[in-house]
């Protein structure tokens, strides 16, 4: 039986989307090494993401999280810059709606179990073409040595892959 979830946040107003499948029911080719609430545990977008939407998603995923106010690469896992101001995420055709916050806030929400086929398809093949960075850190980094392309890996942990090979 589906449930709806209305969004009342900075970003959206009476947004709301049904929850057709169960938590983490992906297809075959979408395979996140880390859960959304692992992520934010973890360390992403130097803490400033998710702020003002734990109405939105189980109060479970808050409880480690590193979130905050300001932005601070003390929240990030390998603890270097990883944000860009929304404007380029933008300009680079990054935002694709309904989810004005960017690709982990559709990861989010796919994983809970909204589906949207042309925007699902659409994200899955972001993700998957992003593997060419955990290729590129396996190829020039020794094994663990997580000091090595660390802003790779950062940007691996956004994106759902194991940063910590």
């Amino acid at each position: 039986m589906p449930r709806t979830i209305t969004v009342n946040d900075k970003m959206q107003r009476n947004y709301s989307y049904e929850l057709v499948v169960g938590v983490g029911d992906f297809p075959s080719e979408f395979a996140p090494a880390l859960t959304p609430p692992k992520m934010l545990e973890l360390g992403v977008f130097e803490g400033k993401y998710l702020n003002d939407c734990t109405d939105e998603f189980p109060e479970t995923w808050f409880e480690n999280a590193k979130i905050s106010e300001k932005p601070s690469i003390e929240n990030n896992c390998f603890r270097i810059k990883s944000r860009q101001p929304l404007s380029v995420w933008k300009e680079k055709g990054w935002i694709v709606e309904p989810d004005p916050r960017g690709w982990f806030q559709w990861y989010c929400r796919y994983y809970i179990g909204r589906r949207i086929a042309g925007v699902d398809a659409f994200q899955i093949k972001r993700w998957r073409a992003f593997t060419r960075h955990k290729a590129q850190v396996e190829k020039n980094c020794d094994f663990m040595d997580l000091d090595c392309r660390s802003r790779q890996r950062q940007a691996l942990l956004q994106w759902a892959y194991d940063p910590f090979f």
